[in-house]
């Protein structure tokens, strides 16, 4: 078996992916602190199709250097804002009819593999801070706390992680139902 070479991997170009139908997931980062976090999430939004990513709080935003080598070129390609309170964007999300799923480890939460996202919905995903997780008052208002099944001795993934595990598994949930 051989290995595929870079252009042989029929990537979008950059103009092709800012027209291309985005997947009906936008990304929340509440209050993230590594850069290379930052960076890692929107490589995996580029790969994904991610409508957006908003970046809440004391997370950095683009141009850094530090986002831009985990990120691999990804800023320029995905949609990004700033918003000082993760709170406010959860609102103006929620006005528009957007589902809001915090991924955090709460009482009745609903676990990844038994959450179902309905076709012709659009989800935000909340992921939050690398040591206090998603805000108390954003995971009240969110519409369903989301927990990564975990089996060994750790108490949590790190956040890049949780959010590829995330979104491969809602984006292959949709596109299964297509």
């Amino acid at each position: 078996m051989r290995k595929l070479k870079n252009e042989e991997l029929d990537r979008l170009e950059i103009s092709e992916f800012k027209k291309a139908e985005k997947s009906p997931i936008i990304i929340i980062l509440d209050n993230i602190r590594s850069l290379n976090n930052i960076g890692s999430v929107f490589r995996t939004s580029d790969a994904f199709l991610i409508e957006k990513i908003y970046l809440c709080g004391i997370t950095a935003t683009p141009p850094h250097n530090d986002i831009r080598k985990t990120a691999l070129g990804s800023t320029e390609t995905v949609d990004w804002e700033y918003a000082e309170n993760t709170l406010d964007i959860v609102e103006k999300l929620k006005s528009k009819n957007i589902h809001i799923c915090s991924i955090e480890q709460a009482e009745s939460a609903t676990m990844l593999n038994d959450f179902a996202p309905q076709p012709n919905e659009k989800y935000a995903f909340v992921f939050g801070n690398e040591v206090k997780g998603v805000a108390q008052d954003v995971v009240d208002a969110s519409d369903v706390v989301i927990e990564i099944p975990q089996y060994g001795t750790k108490h949590s993934l790190n956040i890049s992680v949780s959010c590829g595990v995330v979104v491969w598994d809602i984006f292959s949930k949709l596109n299964a139902k297509k």
